[in-house]
């Protein structure tokens, strides 16, 4: 069993065997074991948005608190640790070198994180994301597997490069041009191929 940790109802990790599922109902920090996880703790408070929309912040002038995540990431750290498996948050994330966390090179390579795992950062367009997509992964107990390692070229999506022209779709990011508004699934969603690949990680802590 593998337990999959701060994902989305009814999302990538509910009905497939030997998985665990807590999504924001059960309260994934009350994780209490025993099984390896997968966690894919909350990441807005810790991106380089972390004090919220800049419209909204401008028209409101409120920021949100960096890192202010109920507690989420460090619960999180701490079920890896405890339990092993992987951890994952996107590239750039301010909660690793707030938790002591080495960064480890962009373009790829298993490097010690701190004395209990090890560290990578691997794009999720190696494995069926739209867009690259880079993301940390902080492993304990795990086998160091090869990974599709590489910084590749920026994937602006066709469509949006006709509809607005590729300066503007440079602009708004890979990532950004999909969705919108409160509709952030496109960008956030775990690509079935990078899913099995975090559960093989964390089976091998088993």
């Amino acid at each position: 069993m593998i337990a999959a940790l701060y994902v989305e109802t009814n999302g990538a990790y509910f009905g497939l065997p030997d998985i665990d599922p807590w999504d924001e109902v059960r309260d994934a920090r009350l994780y209490a074991g025993p099984w390896p996880v997968v966690a894919h703790p909350p990441c807005q408070r810790w991106g380089k948005m972390w004090f919220g929309q800049p419209l909204t912040v401008k028209r409101t002038g409120v920021r949100k608190i960096k890192g202010d995540d109920n507690g989420c990431f460090k619960a999180a750290l701490a079920a890896v640790r405890e339990f092993g498996g992987v951890l994952e948050h996107p590239w750039g994330s301010h909660a690793w070198p707030h938790f002591g966390l080495t960064v480890p090179a962009r373009a790829g390579g298993w490097i010690k994180a701190d004395n209990y795992g090890w560290t990578c950062c691997v794009e999720q367009g190696q494995y069926g994301h739209y867009a690259r997509k880079p993301t940390l992964i902080y492993a304990v107990r795990t086998e160091r597997l090869e990974l599709r390692w590489g910084h590749t070229e920026a994937k602006y999506d066709p469509a949006v490069v006709a509809r607005m022209g590729l300066k503007r779709a440079k602009r708004l990011g890979e990532v950004g041009a999909r969705g919108g508004g409160t509709n952030s699934t496109p960008r956030i969603h775990t690509p079935p191929e990078f899913r099995d690949l975090l559960i093989r990680l964390a089976s091998t802590a088993a």
